[in-house]
């Protein structure tokens, strides 16, 4: 085959697939906990997190009937994707054989940037073109790589935090799109602080112009990936936080001044969140209508505490930790369209 008929191959698969995980009415699962953020999650319910309690967990997860009703996509962890359920099945088969493709995390997490007090720096990029080759032969047809920024007064975010995550970005972009893997890409302001949110908005939106920028310096093809990002909220110590209406209206509004129209998708992360609150900011803002993207959900924590709270570790629960992540996924299967309320909450 010649070179240009694989290159075209590959955008074809691109786009396929970056359209697939943005399907009408669906979103994706952020499954991606590394293992001291799963020993969180089980601290919650008094347990620690071992290698088999992580495997039986996720296994049930993937596992719950119908959830490929809601969920078109699931972000693993490099232990995740190698691991096999008790048949022997691998986990991310599980979730293909479903028709949900399946994910994975890219970075090796955010590390301080030097010369930058109290900001961080996304790593992983040396070694990502063969880890990208690995992952795709264990089914991974997605990444996923998360930058943190944060605010602080007039401070923070510097333009070197601005830059450098920008361009770490983009580097795992170009690189999983070589390796036929779609790029997510995650610029995450982040709540932590007293910002109101016309701070949030002023700053979400320069780091999604650092990012585009440094997408189209890279010749990443912007119709196979997607953005995940945070909405703009106030942050968590504001004495002013914005209501459903506000979140929605600042969000889209700071999106269509940064990211072009050829991205298929915007998968928005929780941050924190509570599992209600998220799906009505997303609600909010399918309802306002005439957006150049679709407007999903890419939500871990917002998905999964009701499933793990009803869990408790022992696997007689697990039909009602199944019928808990399936309630708050056909939430947001609602919320992609416009069409959730309180009352659906109520009558679950």
């Amino acid at each position: 085959m010649r070179r240009g008929e694989a290159l075209k191959m590959n955008k074809e698969q691109l786009v396929d697939t970056a359209n697939r995980l943005v399907a009408k009415g669906r979103g994706i699962l952020a499954a991606d906990e590394g293992s001291g953020t799963i020993q969180k999650r089980f601290d919650s319910i008094g347990l620690k997190a071992t290698e088999p309690l992580r495997r039986s967990y996720r296994e049930l997860i993937f596992r719950t009937p119908l959830l490929e009703e809601f969920i078109s996509g699931a972000i693993l962890f490099d232990e995740t994707i190698r691991q096999v359920a008790d048949d022997g099945t691998p986990l991310p088969q599980i979730l293909s054989d479903k028709g949900i493709i399946p994910g994975i995390k890219s970075d090796s997490g955010p590390k301080d940037l030097p010369g930058c007090p109290g900001e961080q720096v996304t790593e992983g990029l040396d070694g990502l073109r063969e880890r990208l080759a690995e992952w795709y032969d264990l089914g991974a047809r997605f990444s996923k790589w998360r930058a943190v920024i944060k605010i602080d007064g007039d401070a923070l975010p510097s333009d070197n935090c601005m830059a450098a995550n920008a361009h770490a970005l983009a580097r795992n972009a170009a690189l999983s799109q070589e390796a036929s893997i779609v790029p997510i890409v995650e610029p995450e302001v982040l709540m932590d602080g007293h910002h109101d949110i016309t701070r949030c908005e002023e700053v979400t939106e320069q780091a999604l112009r650092a990012l585009y920028s440094e997408l189209y310096d890279q010749g990443v093809m912007l119709e196979g990936t997607l953005l995940k990002p945070n909405m703009v909220l106030s942050g968590k110590g504001s004495s002013q936080q914005a209501g459903v209406q506000e979140v929605a209206e600042s969000t889209v509004r700071c999106f269509k001044r940064a990211v072009p129209a050829a991205v298929p998708g915007v998968v928005f992360l929780s941050g924190g969140q509570t599992p209600e609150l998220a799906t009505a900011h997303l609600n909010a803002m399918n309802a306002l209508g005439n957006a150049p993207w679709e407007l999903s959900f890419s939500y871990g924590r917002a998905l999964l505490d009701p499933a793990l709270k009803a869990w408790k570790g022992d696997m007689a629960n697990a039909e009602a930790a199944q019928a808990a992540l399936y309630n708050r996924a056909r939430m947001n299967g609602s919320a992609r369209d416009g069409s959730y309320s309180s009352a659906m909450e109520k009558a679950a």
